[in-house]
């Protein structure tokens, strides 16, 4: 008997490993961590989630790619893509929003900012060194940066998606500091001006992500295992239900 219980065990242990539970589960140290510490300490960056990605089927593995707007000269950023980094389950599903946008900077003050937030609010725009705010005939004022810096409207998109000051007024009251993610304000069509899935990220691609071509193929997957998990939990409640007809049928036969 007791072999039996550990042959049993043994198998049970092959499938659960089979099916990736012991991969996904296991800890992955978060990258965007490793890039903080191994900068130099009065280094001004943005941390940007440039791409994502899922590999597998059974056993899912989760992959970042980020893009660093850095000053290796103060006053001079330039940016860089990091390699394919791999993250945990958690900590992917907590940033699927955040394609795009910035998850950590640190400033010319030093402070460092682990929320998220659109990218250039916290080290450009609003900075009277880079530019300043015009106030256009329909009453907005608008962020422009100075001519010298005109390579940063590029980097961050403002031309063709300008950065109104009630937005950024609306980010710095409301969640610089207390730990929130900042998406701008609602589009027309409902969606959010920044992250994952606006037009400001699909647009600023020069090519298109690998998320954008792949996670139609995530999303079936999940549906998949999320339809058969279904399937197989209604076939085992009506498995219950009809041996639980039996039982009472019989049950019946008896008191007769």
């Amino acid at each position: 008997m007791k072999r039996k219980l550990l042959a049993t065990f043994a198998v049970a242990l092959v499938l659960f490993a089979s099916c990736g539970g012991s991969r996904e589960d296991r800890f992955v140290k978060n990258p965007v961590d490793d890039i903080v510490r191994d900068m130099p300490a009065d280094r001004v960056f943005s941390i940007l989630l440039y791409d994502m990605n899922v590999e597998g089927n059974f056993s899912e593995r989760f992959y970042h790619q980020y893009k660093i707007i850095e000053e290796v000269e103060s006053g001079t950023p330039t940016e860089r893509t990091t390699e394919w980094m791999e993250v945990g389950k958690r900590y992917f599903q907590q940033h699927q929003d955040d394609m795009g946008m910035a998850l950590a900077t640190r400033g010319e003050d030093g402070e460092l900012v682990k929320s998220v937030s659109p990218p250039g609010y916290n080290n450009y725009v609003g900075k009277e060194k880079y530019g300043q705010w015009q106030r256009h005939s329909d009453g907005h004022s608008f962020w422009a940066f100075y001519g010298q810096y005109a390579f940063m409207s590029a980097m961050f998109n403002t031309a063709r998606y300008p950065i109104r000051r009630s937005y950024y007024d609306d980010y710095r009251g409301n969640y610089y500091g207390r730990g929130r993610s900042y998406y701008g304000p609602s589009t027309t069509a409902g969606g959010r001006y920044y992250g994952t899935n606006s037009a400001y990220n699909q647009n600023s691609r020069r090519s298109s992500s690998t998320w954008s071509q792949n996670r139609s193929n995530f999303k079936s997957r999940v549906n998949n295992r999320t339809q058969r998990s279904s399937s197989t939990s209604k076939t085992s409640r009506s498995s219950s239900r009809y041996r639980g007809s039996s039982s009472r049928s019989r049950g019946g036969g008896f008191g007769k």
